[in-house]
């Protein structure tokens, strides 16, 4: 598969999302960036042409379908088709379940999940004209392993594996090019646990631990360019995963024990600081959060999973090599005979 030349980013502005637009950009993309706050836009315009890439910026909530549609039309009257779309905005609240208002839970669903649905529909709608494209799902491990205090969360990433699961029936049904895939992530360090809403006693933190969110980005790109159904990063994530499948029960108290400590850190937090749930906070917070000190650089395991085609080839050329040499005296008669016969 030919590398992207128009890729869309929503949440394109801070964390996973910066991290992801700035590897497409190194790789010579365009990007169509998507988030809330331009002044966070205009910095992440500034990394994609300091690549020798275009970028757009496009000042959206993804809440709003009407809008992430005209984002999409403007990305493809100005940048041209667009090749990838990644699906990555996000907000969420830190909170018991009891504690949160309705007005809150909707407002994580219709973000952290419709803003998905939202932008799903505006690039198949582009795509399935075409008969090719890739949408990227950024999911989580808790896409498939819930926590305490993130109910709202939680829900959307379950959510979102759900939609796609029977988007990717109906691809398969029509026969279409079109590819869809999830990527779902472990913790990482980003930003966001500085503006997420939160009524934690402490600071909200990611469950460690904790990955750089370059690994996650990584993981995207390879997404956006390989034909895998999903692609899990990191240790953590394939834990979690495998051991809901066999264990729910025991985890439902494992982390009733240990879910809410895993969440915080330091001391006391703010009840008053400022939050990014209904509108974006001022500044340009980057990709990284304050946990660079506890976070890992690289993950082995997304290392090996992303190069398993390769590794399995070594290993039965290495197998191969094993054998013959084990096997070389039968080779030799055998080949010995054989000359003996032509000669004759």
């Amino acid at each position: 598969m030919s590398f992207p030349k128009t890729v869309v980013v929503t949440g394109a502005a801070a964390g996973l999302g910066r991290a992801t637009v700035r590897l497409f950009a190194k790789k010579g993309a365009n990007v169509a960036l998507i988030a809330r706050s331009r002044e966070s836009l205009e910095a992440a315009r500034a990394e994609v042409e300091s690549c020798g890439g275009k970028a757009l910026v496009l000042p959206t909530d993804v809440a709003d379908a009407q809008a992430v549609e005209a984002a999409a039309e403007r990305t493809e009257r100005e940048l041209g088709p667009i090749d990838v779309w990644v699906n990555v905005a996000m907000v969420s609240v830190f909170s018991p379940f009891t504690e949160m208002t309705a007005e809150e839970f909707k407002r994580v669903t219709e973000v952290s999940y419709l803003g998905y649905v939202y932008g799903t529909m505006s690039a198949l709608r582009r795509m399935k004209a075409r008969n090719r494209g890739t949408i990227v799902q950024v999911g989580s491990a808790l896409a498939y392993r819930s926590i305490p205090l993130q109910a709202a969360y939680c829900g959307a990433k379950h959510a979102i594996v759900g939609f796609t699961d029977s988007i990717r029936c109906e691809l398969v049904h029509n026969k279409s090019k079109v590819h869809i895939t999830a990527v779902h992530m472990p913790a990482l360090n980003t930003p966001q646990f500085d503006w997420v809403k939160s009524r934690l006693p402490r600071k909200p933190q990611p469950v460690p631990p904790i990955f750089e969110p370059e690994v996650g980005a990584k993981a995207i790109v390879y997404a956006a360019t390989h034909h895998r159904r999903e692609v899990w990063v990191g240790g953590p994530t394939v834990q979690a995963i495998v051991a809901q499948k066999f264990f729910p029960g025991l985890l439902d108290i494992y982390l009733g024990k240990t879910g809410y400590d895993a969440q915080q850190y330091d001391g006391s937090a703010d009840p008053n600081r400022p939050n990014n749930l209904w509108e974006p906070l001022p500044g340009d917070f980057g990709a990284h959060g304050d946990f660079d000190s506890r976070a890992h650089k690289r993950s082995w395991q997304v290392d090996l999973d992303l190069n398993r085609r390769w590794i399995a080839l070594g290993l039965a050329a290495a197998s191969a090599a094993i054998l013959f040499v084990k096997n070389r005296d039968k080779v030799e008669k055998v080949t010995n005979k054989v000359r003996e016969k032509l000669a004759a």
